[in-house]
């Protein structure tokens, strides 16, 4: 009785094996036997345990008496019918010899072909992906903002992952079955990847003033919008430092550990020490006896968010302005007008003409809520602004001056470079220059006035 019934186990395995789930595609080539990929394979079994598929050796293919074999489930697409099978290993011909090796540490494989998608996987240095199929997609630029050669492909790394990865740095092959014959470097053989580094790396870091910008409530638009910061560059290669007074970039292969918290770029000068989970110094050799270095901090906020939270608090301020107005004038300093779209009309200033104003300015320009004031100065002046003065042929002259206004009318009083730092005016000037301009009723006619935009 129980000879019969393992001979009835073994006959319905046999019979099961026999029998086929349907066709399939091979994804990625075997090496033993040495089967390239794009090849369509009888599929018998799959094993969820084991996560393989049971497929059968094409007689072309054998090296022994073996007809079936194990291939891992990512690396083989079963299709269902052997005729719709075919048809997909033709669509599929174009890149099913088609690999590519890494040529950068920490290249990403990204969840669609964008360079701000979510990124899935981390790739190593001499690390092989199969290239699937070729997508389209944002365009890839490097740190300093140029479109970069190349094309986004849809690729699977060995261990199935899949994702989209640009091929700037990325070198393709065809390889048709057997062993890669690719040296790989060490980093692939990693079996943890540098966690630390890839938050390092995915990190937004900008310079000391942007934090102090959050810290103080003096967001310099002008300043952010350049996007200072360091950027290491992990999906081109290029780490760039971009300040005030730098815009420097660097070519790398990887980034390799070099102590404790510290990194090298290899192929470069550049590296990078983490003195605290928000500060990041980094450094290179410009050819002086002791390396640049410069100090950049983690930023969570986003930037072109600050850049519209501040157009709005500008703007407010101004139109507080306009709302007592929108015509001033005075005595002395003639007849200010300031529309709401930010454009200004100013006549009979002549006292101020050639000291304050050139005789190149027009009369007109554009108001700019572009200053802050000194903690010691809020308590006496509403802010700062700057009048921008249209020029003949140059620029015309620039004012900035420290305001209040009132029910009564507008006050004044010219600020001299000396008493800026930037965008923040520190103090006032020994003997200011003061203007008051009182609010005045619009004429009934408007004639020889500019149009106003209320």
């Amino acid at each position: 009785m129980y000879r019969f019934f393992v001979g009835c186990v073994l006959s319905f395995l046999l019979a099961s094996c026999s029998r086929s789930l349907g066709w399939g595609v091979l994804l990625w080539s075997t090496d033993k036997p040495a089967i390239p990929s794009g090849t369509v394979l009888p599929v018998y079994i799959r094993s969820n345990i084991n996560q393989v598929w049971v497929a059968g050796i094409p007689v072309s293919y054998r090296t022994d008496s073996l007809d079936k074999m194990e291939i891992p489930l990512a690396k083989l697409e079963l299709v269902g019918s052997e005729r719709a099978a075919k048809q997909r290993a033709q669509d599929f011909a174009q890149f099913a010899l088609l690999y590519a090796e890494t040529l950068q540490d920490g290249l990403p494989i990204r969840e669609s072909p964008d360079n701000n998608a979510k990124r899935v996987y981390r790739l190593h240095s001499g690390e092989i992906v199969k290239i699937l199929q070729a997508a389209s997609g944002a365009t890839a630029v490097s740190s300093s903002g140029e479109p970069l050669p190349g094309t986004w492909y849809y690729v699977m790394t060995e261990d199935g992952s899949v994702g989209y990865c640009f091929s700037y740095r990325l070198k393709l092959f065809e390889h048709s079955g057997g062993a890669m014959g690719l040296a790989r470097t060490a980093a692939v053989a990693e079996e943890h990847p540098n966690d630390e580094l890839d938050r390092l790396v995915l990190t937004v870091w900008v310079p000391d003033s942007y934090s102090n910008m959050l810290t103080n409530q003096r967001i310099d638009i002008e300043a952010l919008s350049q996007h200072y910061g360091f950027f290491p560059g992990q999906d081109t290669g290029i780490a760039r430092i971009h300040t005030e007074t730098v815009d420097k970039s660097f070519e790398y292969t990887a980034i390799r550990a070099d102590g404790t918290r510290s990194w090298h770029f290899e192929g470069s000068s550049l590296q990078m020490t983490l003195r605290s989970a928000t500060q990041l110094a980094v450094y290179y050799n410009d050819g002086s006896a002791i390396p640049a270095m410069f100090l950049f901090n983690a930023f969570s906020a986003n930037v072109d968010d600050l850049i519209v939270q501040e157009q709005a608090r500008r703007e407010a301020m101004y139109q507080r302005i306009v709302a007592q107005g929108p015509l001033f004038s005075s005595m002395n300093y003639g007849t200010l007008l300031l529309n709401a779209d930010g454009r200004f009309t100013w006549t009979g200033y002549d006292l101020l003409i050639p000291q304050y104003i050139s005789y190149a300015s027009l009369g007109s320009g554009t108001v700019a809520m572009n200053l802050f004031v000194e903690t010691n100065l809020q308590n006496t002046f509403d802010g700062a602004l700057s009048l921008q003065c249209d020029g003949i042929g140059i620029p015309g002259s620039i004012l900035n001056f420290l305001y209040t206004v009132d029910s009564q009318g507008l006050r004044l009083e010219l600020v001299p470079d000396t008493n800026r730092n930037g965008a923040i005016v520190i103090r006032r000037a020994t003997s200011p220059l003061v203007m008051y301009f009182s609010k005045t009723a619009l004429p009934e006619s408007l004639d020889g006035l500019p149009e106003i935009d209320f």
